[in-house]
């Protein structure tokens, strides 16, 4: 395992180390400045994205599996590193200990995935019960592992509950694989990666609740919170499904329409974001503008395939276009809030990283391709943070919403049946920033 960048993790000691002093009240600071940069925030996007990424690589490595792929064992090798990071996160907090208990439960899971994998290629039902009876068994033992490092907060039965939906996701998603079902394949896996923000949802609600002066007595569950969340989710998840479709296209895999339509479903969900904040108008160019994009790359890996080098500077060339044009779009919703020079610079970074895994996929450097899939996959949590931090400064009183003070003990969800929906919260926000949005409209339509 090559691939060991410790900066793809927010290591959970920086926020675990970090001095109490100053520290006041959750229920003072939070609601009447809401912010979605507070140390239990933090805690929950990192976890957001180790425990969703170990999704996403979990369910490649195993339609690789499934394919007898050449880069099977480069992307096994990226799920064992997404291990590792994990790994480091649980030490940070409880010790070496309890890390290298994580560390062999965790691993164990991921080879019953690999032993189901095996036993479908060789058609062996038995072994195949054997290795679900092995997941039952793991997802027990786990439960009562995080139930015990967090002090009771996270109860066992309701962590097993969640861990047997992550386990139905994963083996329904490669399943549907191999029955050629590819769009209830790539339906599941999109499930599972969600699924997988919600586990990070509770565990760091749990998490911080334990170690409150270490949170500076901040709250993991807050409107501020969930909205970085959600767009943690559906940025990371846009890069994944980026990656996959363009190593679907190069291959002229037979699953390439469905990996691009779980592409397109992801954009819809982000334009619904986005229409939800600033109206349906604006909404629809974000959807317009991130879907060309896309389009780009698509021309880019349609003419890598051709050997077409002037097309491919062609595609390079309209993804340049468009970053410049769509920071200004966000710099005029957010009211100057994120500039449009920084974000075409990450925006440049987006498209370099894409583009470079798809490179080194397409010369059979599978291992330089995953790691940079991983950069992608990392990065995006920067665009969701700046976004989110920018949408509460700019509707602040929408965030500050009074959080119920009990966590419950559901392990998934953190206070998910309590809390107001993502959707229904910023649908909220329409009427609100109706006069935004048309000024946004009209500031886009001049420039």
């Amino acid at each position: 395992m090559k691939f060991r960048k410790s900066y793809l993790a927010i290591p959970l000691s920086l926020t675990l180390l970090a001095s109490a002093g100053g520290a006041v009240s959750a229920h003072n600071l939070e609601p009447s400045n809401p912010s979605v940069e507070t140390p239990s925030s933090d805690l929950r996007s990192s976890l957001g994205h180790l425990l969703s990424e170990h999704a996403y690589l979990a369910a490649e490595a195993m339609r690789k599996g499934a394919e007898g792929a050449k880069d099977f064992d480069a992307a096994a090798n990226a799920l064992n590193d997404n291990t590792t990071d994990l790994t480091a996160a649980i030490e940070s907090v409880y010790g070496t200990d309890a890390g290298q208990q994580f560390n062999e439960m965790w691993t164990n899971h991921i080879g019953f995935f690999v032993d189901y994998v095996k036993a479908s290629g060789s058609n062996d039902q038995a072994a195949k019960d054997e290795a679900l009876s092995k997941l039952d068994n793991y997802r027990s033992d786990f439960s009562k592992f995080l139930e015990t490092a967090t002090g009771e907060r996270l109860e066992s039965s309701s962590l097993a509950d969640g861990l047997q939906m992550h386990v139905n996701q994963l083996v329904g998603a490669f399943d549907s694989y191999v029955k050629g079902d590819y769009e209830k394949a790539y339906q599941y896996e999109r499930e599972s990666i969600h699924h997988m923000h919600m586990v990070a949802k509770g565990l760091s609600s749990a998490i911080s609740d334990q170690f409150p002066e270490k949170f500076h007595e901040t709250m993991a569950v807050t409107p501020a919170a969930d909205l970085r969340a959600h767009l943690d989710h559906l940025l990371t998840e846009h890069a994944s499904l980026a990656v996959t479709a363009m190593q679907n296209g190069i291959d002229g895999s037979e699953d390439f329409e469905a990996s691009a339509g779980a592409l397109a479903a992801n954009t819809k969900d982000l334009a619904a974001a986005i229409s939800s904040v600033y109206g349906d108008e604006a909404g629809k160019q974000f959807e317009n503008m991130w879907s060309e994009h896309i389009g780009f790359f698509v021309e880019y890996v349609k003419a890598t395939e051709a050997g077409d080098e002037a097309k491919k500077e062609e595609a390079l060339k309209n993804l340049d276009s468009y970053r410049g044009e769509f920071s200004k779009f966000l710099e005029t919703a957010t009211d100057g809030r994120l500039k449009s020079g920084a974000l075409a610079d990450g925006l440049q970074m987006h498209v370099n990283q894409l583009v470079g895994s798809f490179d080194s996929y397409a010369a059979g450097d599978y291992e330089k391709a995953y790691e940079q899939a991983r950069e992608a996959y990392a990065h995006m949590l920067n665009p969701a943070k700046g976004l989110s931090g920018s949408i509460v400064d700019q509707f602040p009183e929408k965030f500050a919403i009074n959080m119920p003070a009990e966590m419950p003990k559901t392990g998934m969800g953190g206070t998910a049946e309590r809390e107001m929906p993502f959707e229904m919260l910023l649908a909220g926000l329409f009427a609100a920033a109706g006069i935004t949005a048309m000024a946004v409209r009209r500031k886009v339509e001049k420039n």
